[in-house]
């Protein structure tokens, strides 16, 4: 078992792996930026190193300098977390090549899932049913024309290695195409380094739901039941609940089954998830699969009751797992939502200093978060600043539980999105598990189109 962790990460998360550490008695080192100097995720930890400047190029996405920290203070792993360099290969590789336990899958597995055009075409190899688009990248405007007048509009151009939504823009005919292709390449090639882009069938109002996978290096694979992620701005989460209101017992198994599948496919190993879009038939296809601890995880922990960093790290020490499917139950129901220093109308990112921050607390709640009363939110990061999760024997009762919960967190200092949290879970929607990917825009803005 790995005896000292590097976290390769910041803010909540960090905070939540090293929560998990001091249970099983590892000890953390925290990398830090010029910005996180102060951050409790650096104080929390048993020893800190500081990695450069606030800009994260210059910091956190520095693999060399994260791995060197690691070496000089004798950690013999690391965890990247989620975002930053959490899915890359290289980082994956560089650590392992250093003689470091990497909390996460094979750098081979890693590689095939971080394009998503090699990953469309692996899982159509392996018989997951992926959207109708372009198996490969589109080589320049004309092609990705071609490919959307046989899809017929609309459809959605994407970054083959893209994330968060960043060069990826629905598109209602050609002359929308035309315009957006070249804009959208050069936001690939300026985020991600790579500008491959390609094109799919836009679904009419998808549900987004995705399966959480455990597999071990023997091969051996559960599914952790299903996580609902429609709830989005900007294609990007920020309520998620498990199970899905939309998914009965028979879609459960057929979506957990070829989740397995597509994860054997690259010879997975470790926590990763496999995100679908599924149509109001039940009819699902692969988006992608994340190769690394979600966002949303501790849903997954709570009708679970396990704890995914502690198996995360039992993984990478060679464990096998210890039950097979039939083992695992679901207990109850959890929802999650994720709290952002943002102006909730404009949804541009509210920086500023925290001056008082009230956390709601009782049976069933969890606090995620990554700041305190002192923190000063700035612009060099993700504004999410920590995630409310909430734990109850029904769907109902987990609703209600959040409803109370988020009206009684307070933040001050900064703008928050909790107003629009607190509309989305009151409203009638929300409470009939009435959900798409385009929730905000037909239920809170009114934007039917």
């Amino acid at each position: 078992m790995v005896r000292k962790l590097l976290i390769a990460n910041r803010g909540e998360i960090a905070r939540r792996i090293e929560r998990t550490c001091r249970k099983m008695g590892i000890a953390t080192v925290a990398v830090y930026s010029e910005a996180d100097a102060g951050a409790p995720h650096v104080r929390e930890a048993d020893e800190a190193v500081f990695i450069g400047p606030s800009p994260v190029a210059q910091s956190y996405l520095k693999m060399d300098v994260v791995v060197q920290a690691a070496l000089q203070t004798g950690a013999d792993g690391v965890h990247p977390g989620y975002g930053l360099l959490s899915e890359n290969a290289n980082f994956a590789e560089l650590c392992t090549q250093a003689g470091l336990t990497f909390v996460g899958p094979r750098a081979a597995a890693m590689a095939a899932m971080g394009s998503k055009v090699e990953a469309r075409q692996l899982m159509a190899q392996a018989g997951v049913p992926v959207i109708p688009g372009s198996l490969g990248a589109v080589s320049d405007v004309l092609e990705a024309a071609a490919v959307a007048k046989s899809l017929t509009y609309p459809v959605l151009l994407k970054a083959s290695y893209g994330g968060g939504g960043i060069g990826m823009q629905v598109m209602h005919n050609e002359d929308e195409l035309t315009k957006a292709f070249a804009s959208n390449q050069n936001r690939a090639q300026a985020y991600f380094g790579n500008g491959e882009m390609l094109i799919e069938k836009q679904l009419a109002t998808p549900r987004h739901i995705e399966v959480q996978v455990l597999f071990d290096g023997y091969g051996e694979g559960v599914y952790l039941w299903e996580r609902e992620c429609s709830i989005q701005r900007r294609h990007q989460k920020i309520i998620e609940e498990a199970p899905s209101p939309f998914v009965d017992e028979t879609l459960r198994q057929l979506m957990g089954e070829t989740a397995l599948r597509a994860a054997r496919a690259v010879g997975y190993s470790n926590a990763g998830t496999v995100e679908f879009l599924v149509d109001e038939n039940q009819e699902f296809y692969f988006l992608e699969m994340n190769t690394r601890l979600q966002v949303e995880h501790p849903v997954t922990e709570l009708i679970t009751g396990l704890d995914l960093v502690e198996w995360q790290l039992r993984l990478a020490d060679g464990e096998h797992l210890p039950w097979r499917q039939a083992d695992v139950h679901l207990q109850g129901h959890a929802l999650e939502c994720r709290i952002y220093a943002e102006d909730p109308e404009r949804m541009l990112p509210s920086p500023g200093t925290i001056t008082g921050l009230v956390l709601p607390e009782g049976p069933g709640i969890r606090n995620d978060v990554g700041v305190e009363v002192g923190f000063k939110v700035t612009p060099f990061y993700d504004p999410m600043i920590g995630k409310l999760i909430v734990h109850g024997h029904t769907r109902a009762e987990s609703l209600k539980k959040m409803q109370h919960a988020l009206a009684g967190y307070e933040i001050s200092g900064i703008r928050s999105n909790l107003s629009l949290l607190q509309s989305i879970v009151a409203s009638e929607a929300f409470a009939t598990g009435n959900l798409s990917t385009d929730f905000l825009d037909r239920w809170i803005f009114n934007r039917k189109g």
